[in-house]
């Protein structure tokens, strides 16, 4: 049996050929894994040799290939190494093919002109394995040929033979052609195929960047979006280098990554995929061997290759972080994204280069377009021994382990709308008359009341104008949701509250196609419905969030502001490199991100995975992030930016202070700087303004948060954003333009959310002195009561109910009784000085001795339970309001607090 050794590449038919055709060209390669330069040193060479280009380029091909065996099956080199050493060569000879092309055209029918004189441009584009830099060893190259504008030539030296651009590029297509793809005595540099080109084989040769849009937008189709995925312009190298080349990017990126999480292209690529198979299978007939097939078969190198590429087309459109070409870089950025498990991803990336390192050895056997496993038994031997496998047994056994990881994953991510869905819609469903009658056959499987609201439906006119695909889908997942009624497993208000939210999306047909597609999203979506209705009213506002019910860590996960900051850094690079990173595209990037956590954190408090502190406290943390990255990007964007990083910060007060947000908070936040430049004040005033306009402008994808800054200094009279020294000046009485006592109040909640690292301890330190100032005691009781009474006549109370918040014994008492203990005792008590919140603050007043033994800890539970109350009554859009009678005990802890506090 061959084992791997110095001599392995002898094995190769293909090898033992190109030593005797070309023994004395062997040395032309210098050695090494073979590059770009070094090949073009190496076609300088033959060409030297008298070789005319086109068989020079076929003699470079013949030697790169003997040396990519010697390396891959003699000295282990690495798969990328082999890849990318096809790749470059297949760049290298399209660029001296479209040189010698354009040289011998231009002489006979003048340059291709545009309206402006100038030459214009052809680009070849290579697709699949090309452009992905994953070229195999002998595969052929698909390419689609685009040039830029229409025209005409400008004639040869006469003027004479002028044609159009159309014309002209037709020919060099055919030039081309024939110095890369035509088989010689030589052979072919490359096989070429263009079926790929808009209309396939009955479409021109090559296309103008105009009719290729309107192809895209007129005639597109989905598994077409998969194939332009990878391509690249890979020719000529001068288009590229002055990125003349990359107008093609604003045509192809809207077609591949649409703008929206796009679930209907699983049909395209379930459809896709049979075809493939079913085609294998009529090429096996009577064959078996064909059967074992390492690219086409299940489990094999295109089942990787449409799992992965399936998750980007899906989610590239707003997740720009994941569109890459390479297959390994792809599975790495949607594990990293939480797309798939990275056990899986790992799983995957290692069948992937264990079927590619098989498939090169399969054809470096007989530099055949082959992935089919030999029958031979010392072809079978030599590739096991070349993988380092001791015999064939143990190289089959590693193939079919590698195969079953494939396909399993494969067929859960296709698996389609069956996977884990019991009941009626699950199956497939054809041959729908039409809706209404299919509509109408449902109803009376459905419960009354779902019933009643999907009969409206059937003369619903946006309901008959759907697709027919899409009309089942609408069927099938009312037939779903009809039967887990029936089960049990969803409530009827769920139900119809789903009928509500689906209504006014039956035209975005990718969230019907996302339910029917994951049936577990579709149940979690339900529950959610039917917890609350804040939930369901979210949802309609920013339906595209449903996505997230399909993570599988979406309930056991907190928010991770550091992974949040670093997903949005991400995605603004992957924009950044593609041009798109306009202020508009990064606005909604920053309204996407935040929706989606925002309805992650709903999520988990619905299904009472958090806490009601937990979910302020996420929520919180996420505003934090918001403007944390808003800042960053404001700052890089402003004009007037004199320094690197921006020497202000933003001093959060309120909710956002005390860390107590909740779902639809506005944030009280006040701004402040410490700069010596004499531009200093108009230079963040600027950067204020455009934070502010980047937090609260409404887009397509809505708006963030709503901003009052009127704690600033002067209030809405002050100016936006202030000196540091000034703010401090003020808080501390110092001068004549001094804080008010309800100032102070609110400084008792007040941290430092984010800015320049040097003033956060400043900041500290004004707020201690503020919160420690020598006060009188009862003057300082007399205005908190006052001010109390204020709040109570702008809130009034009416009939026997209490509100949670307003009324006497409710949340505003303990939340100014807590502020009246730390301004009139943190002087003496430290334990108050934190920003800790209102229940720790009571807890540590009464270990102090500040508060009798129970009150604290009684006032402090009574505060918890009626911020419970509270957060319930929102998510169900209810008053905030309950049963005075039942209030009772609740109101009794507090005032109980209120008499020893303020009344005492």
């Amino acid at each position: 049996m061959p084992r791997a050794n110095d001599r392995a590449a002898d094995h190769s038919r293909f090898v033992q050929r190109v030593r005797r055709r070309y023994e004395n060209e062997l040395d032309c390669l210098p050695a090494g894994v073979p590059t770009r330069a070094t090949m073009a040193q190496c076609l300088s060479y033959l060409r030297e040799r008298g070789l005319l280009l086109p068989a020079a380029l076929r003699a470079l091909r013949q030697l790169v290939m003997e040396r990519l065996v010697v390396l891959d099956c003699e000295q282990g080199a690495a798969l990328g190494d082999v890849t990318r050493a096809v790749t470059e060569l297949a760049e290298l000879a399209l660029d001296h093919a479209c040189e010698l092309a354009f040289l011998e055209l231009d002489e006979v029918y003048g340059a291709p002109l545009t309206d402006a004189g100038q030459r214009a441009q052809l680009w070849v584009v290579g697709m699949g394995k090309l452009g992905a830099r994953e070229l195999n060893v002998s595969s052929d190259i698909d390419l689609i040929y685009v040039y830029d504008v229409d025209g005409e030539t400008a004639g040869n030296s006469q003027g004479r033979n002028r044609i159009s651009n159309h014309e002209y590029f037709g020919k060099a297509v055919k030039h081309i052609y024939n110095t890369v793809g035509e088989t010689t005595e030589h052979g072919n540099v490359f096989r070429v195929d263009l079926a790929l080109r808009p209309n396939g084989n009955s479409g021109p040769s090559a296309v103008s960047l105009s009719a290729l849009e309107e192809y895209f937008l007129v005639q597109g189709r989905e598994w077409e979006r998969f194939a332009w995925l990878k391509s690249r312009v890979i020719a000529p190298a001068a288009c590229i280098a002055d990125h003349s080349a990359s107008a093609l990017r604003g045509a192809v990126l809207p077609f591949v990554f649409r703008k929206y999480l796009d679930y209907n292209v699983f049909d395209a690529l379930r459809t896709l995929h049979r075809q493939i198979r079913d085609h294998a299978a009529k090429r096996a007939a009577g064959n078996p061997g064909r059967a074992n097939d390492v690219k086409l078969s299940r489990g094999g190198i295109r089942e990787i290759e449409f799992t992965v590429q399936l998750l980007q087309v899906v989610r590239g459109g707003q997740f720009p972080e994941l569109r890459t070409r390479p297959t390994l870089d792809a599975l790495a950025r949607v594990a990293k994204a939480q797309l798939m498990p990275r056990s899986t991803a790992d799983a995957l990336a290692q069948a992937y280069e264990f079927l590619r390192k098989v498939e090169h050895r399969i054809q470096y056997l007989d530099d055949q377009q082959t992935h089919l496993i030999p029958t031979r038994d010392d072809d079978l031997s030599w590739i096991a021994a070349t993988l380092d496998f001791p015999d064939v047994c143990g190289f089959l056994r590693a193939l079919d382990a590698h195969r079953e990881v494939v396909a399993s994953e494969f067929d859960n991510l296709l698996g389609g709308a069956t996977g884990g869905c019991n009941g009626r819609g699950c199956g497939s469903k054809s041959g729908a008359l039409s809706t209404v009658v299919d509509l109408q056959g449902v109803l009376p499987q459905l419960p009354a009341a779902f019933a009643a609201r999907v009969a409206l439906w059937c003369e619903n006119p946006r309901v008959l104008a759907l697709r027919e695909e899409v009309r089942v889908r609408l069927i099938r997942l009312v037939e779903r949701t009809g039967a887990w009624l029936e089960e049990g497993r969803v409530s009827e208000v769920a139900a119809l509250r789903l009928a509500d939210w689906i209504e006014p999306l039956f035209r975005r047909e990718s969230y019907l196609a996302l339910l029917q597609e994951r049936p577990s999203v579709h149940e979690r979506l339900l529950r959610l419905l039917g917890a609350a209705s804040w939930p369901a009213r979210y949802l309609l506002k920013h339906p595209g969030v449903i996505d997230e019910l399909a993570g599988q860590q979406l309930m056991s996960e907190r928010f991770d502001a550091t992974q949040f900051e670093a997903d949005l850094e991400d995605r603004r690079t992957a924009l950044s490199r593609t041009g798109e990173d306009d202020e508009e595209a990064l606005l909604n990037l920053l309204r996407r991100a935040h929706h989606a956590e925002v309805f992650r954190t709903l999520a988990r408090d619905v299904e009472g995975v958090l806490t009601v502190e937990q979910v302020a406290d996420d929520l919180s943390a996420l505003a934090d992030a918001v403007l944390r990255v808003t800042a960053r990007w404001c700052w890089s964007r402003l004009k007037s930016r004199h320094r690197d990083e921006p020497a202000f910060a933003i001093i959060g007060y309120g909710k956002l202070g005390g860390k107590e947000l909740g779902y639809g908070s506005d944030l009280d936040i006040v701004f402040v700087y410490e700069d010596e430049d004499e531009n200093a004040a108009e230079i963040y005033a600027a950067l204020v303004r455009k934070m502010i306009n980047w937090l609260t402008v409404k887009t397509g994808e809505g708006d963030l948060f709503e901003i009052d800054t009127a704690l600033r200094p002067n209030g809405n009279s002050g100016m936006l954003v202030t000196s540091f020294t000034a703010y401090a000046n003020y808080q501390q009485q110092r001068g004549s333009n001094t804080a008010w006592t309800w100032e102070h109040q609110a400084m008792t909640r007040a941290r430092f959310v984010l800015g320049k690292p040097e003033l956060e301890p400043m900041f500290d330190a004004v707020r201690e002195r503020v919160i420690c100032a020598d006060r009188d005691r009862i003057a300082l009781a007399q205005e908190i009561r006052s001010m109390r009474e204020k709040v109570r006549s702008a809130h009034p109370v009416r009939g026997a109910v209490f509100d949670v918040k307003h009324s006497v014994g409710g949340m505003v008492d303990v939340e100014f009784a807590v502020q009246y203990l730390v301004l009139a005792h943190a002087v003496e008590h430290a334990e108050l000085r934190g920003n800790v919140g209102n229940i720790a603050l009571l807890q540590r007043a009464e270990t102090v001795g500040l508060v009798s033994q129970g009150v604290g800890q009684g006032a402090a539970a009574a505060y918890r339970e009626l911020r419970h109350i509270q957060h319930r009554a929102r998510l169900n859009e209810s008053p905030t309001q309950m049963d005075a009678t039942a209030a009772q005990a609740l109101a009794a802890a507090v005032l109980a607090l209120w008499r020893q506090v303020i009344d005492h």
